[in-house]
């Protein structure tokens, strides 16, 4: 075998993978390899771009396996778009005239890498696929294998991406404590917003966890802690549409009697909606360097607020937002599982010279391979005739219509 020399970077924002992604990289190579020379970009492709390495050395191999511990990144994150020049110069990521993409490129191929394994999203590997192009067409041979991360689990044709069921589970736990703020004050409305700006998959997949963890619980007839506090009165996702007189009238019947409303929305619900109305406004909405909307900016769980808390005459209003808690954590028991699949098969492919993101194929009926770049996308929609997703309806007795 030629002598290897891998370089992994994490870029995007953070998912319960990263850290174990990393650890199973270090961890498979020095398995099968130990002489592999192993580097990491720090900051992604920002570190890619200013030269900022880290050698990964004999002692970082052997407690490579303490990395699947944690959340965050051990490398660090970034969001650089190597193709957004002016971004690039106006960040001082690279000179005036230079072209970013040639900088990563000569970086690369300074540096002696052979395979570089990136972990993100749609952005992140359609980026290294850029990068991976325009070496190949000027003479220099680099092996790229991605490995798919968002807790949207948005990514076409990849069935599931890392860190998604983690981000549920512990958005689960998070408002299974918030939810409790309803017996705080009468009259009270507690809005969960969580990730996820086209595809309401984690919003779904954590309304679900929430009750799988709270519809047995144990309760004491005559308190106020009891299974209607623990209910979900609504939720909201980016593929779904609503009539608000309606929901609202709905929504005003549960709060009389009750005295409280849940609402769990994903952060993209409406976004277009709200988006248009303050641009029709005048208003200048920002955007990162992938022109993707600031999510942050727009406040979807503000909008709900703001116009449910009038018409329920809520007394007390919250939103409470799961995302960056739950983002952050380590990966649990699936996710790991994940993750070793996908690593495994991401460093065979790096030795083998086959570049892809890895992940199971919806389109080959459901093969662990490394899909092709050029069928990468982000913006997947949740599919709402998913039967769980039915099931999770039926049980908090919502009606929704899909919004296509």
């Amino acid at each position: 075998m030629a002598k290897q020399k891998v370089a992994m970077l994490t870029a995007g924002g953070l998912a319960p993978c990263l850290s174990s992604a990393v650890g199973g990289l270090i961890e498979r190579y020095t398995d099968i390899d130990p002489d592999v020379e192993l580097v990491a970009y720090k900051s992604g492709y920002r570190g890619l771009l200013m030269d900022y390495k880290i050698e990964i050395t004999k002692e970082m191999r052997e407690k490579a396996h303490v990395l699947h511990r944690y959340g965050g990144s051990p490398i660090g994150n970034s969001r650089v778009k190597l193709t957004n020049t002016a971004d690039c110069v106006k960040r001082g990521l690279v000179k005036e005239g230079e072209n970013p993409l040639r900088v990563a490129a000569e970086r690369l191929a300074e540096d002696g890498i052979t395979i570089l394994h990136t972990i993100g999203g749609d952005d992140t590997n359609t980026t290294a696929a850029d990068l991976a192009a325009y070496l190949g067409a000027n003479g220099y041979n680099l092996t790229v294998v991605g490995l798919p991360k968002t807790v949207d689990n948005d990514v076409v044709p990849i069935r599931q991406s890392l860190g998604a069921w983690t981000a549920a589970e512990v958005g689960a736990r998070f408002f299974d404590h918030v939810s409790n703020e309803q017996s705080a004050a009468p009259r009270s409305l507690v809005i969960h917003e969580v990730m996820g700006r086209h595809c309401g998959w984690l919003t779904a997949a954590t309304a679900r966890a929430y009750i799988q963890r709270t519809r047995h619980n144990e309760y004491i007839d005559g308190f106020m802690m009891n299974t209607e506090m623990k209910n979900i009165d609504g939720i909201y996702l980016p593929e779904t549409h609503f009539d608000l007189d309606a929901e609202a009238e709905r929504l005003k019947d549960i709060m009389d009697r009750c005295g409280f409303v849940t609402l769990f929305v994903s952060e993209g619900a409406c976004m277009n909606e709200i988006v248009a109305d303050r641009e029709a406004a005048g208003e200048d909405i920002k955007r990162d360097a992938f022109g993707h909307v600031k999510l942050d900016t727009i406040n979807v769980g503000n909008w709900f607020q703001k116009h449910f808390a009038k018409l329920l005459d809520a007394e007390r209003s919250m939103v409470q937002k799961s995302g960056y808690y739950a983002r952050s954590a380590p990966a649990n028991y699936e996710d790991l599982r994940l993750i070793q699949s996908m690593v495994d098969l991401a460093v065979e492919s790096g030795l083998n010279k086959v570049s892809g993101v890895t992940g199971h194929d919806e389109d080959q009926g459901g093969k662990l391979r490394a899909i092709e770049f050029s069928r990468i996308q982000g913006g997947k929609a949740f599919d709402v005739k998913t039967p769980w997703f039915g099931e999770v309806m039926d049980f908090i007795g919502q009606k929704y219509d899909p919004a296509n």
